[in-house]
């Protein structure tokens, strides 16, 4: 079972009002319910976690979303980098943020790495010690 199916129509609608609006106020009239409602809803703990899995499942699609992008954001990079024509600014731009973006990438994989062997040895040792 989803975790808004136990919710009431208008609490669907609420947690559909808090991931497109900008804010609690704004949801709030979206739904059709007092703004102090989102509020008591959100300290429930079965709306709380609803909305938060929402909320998970849009950043998700927001991620892929943009990862399917990146290709193509490289080549545009890239074609500004490599094009005499273009503004001296525009090339600096360009090369600064594939050196910053390709930096940041290593490091996001270094760091996952580093998380997938410490959490393999932290299971290893758990294993070890109920064994």
């Amino acid at each position: 079972m989803n975790e808004t199916e136990r919710l009431s129509a208008k609490q669907q609608r609420a947690i559909e009002a808090l991931l497109s609006e900008p804010t609690t106020r704004a949801a709030a009239a979206a739904a059709d319910v007092s703004e102090a409602t989102i509020w008591r809803w959100l300290a429930e703990p079965e709306f709380s976690v609803a909305y938060r899995a929402a909320r998970g499942r849009l950043l998700e699609s927001t991620l892929t979303a943009l990862q399917s992008a990146s290709a193509d954001a490289v080549v545009c990079l890239r074609e500004i980098l490599n094009d005499k024509t273009a503004q001296v600014s525009a090339r600096v731009s360009a090369a600064k943020s594939v050196l910053e973006l390709g930096l940041k990438a290593r490091e996001t994989l270094e760091t996952q790495e580093r998380l997938a062997y410490l959490e393999k040895a932290l299971e290893i040792r758990t294993t070890r010690r109920t064994a």
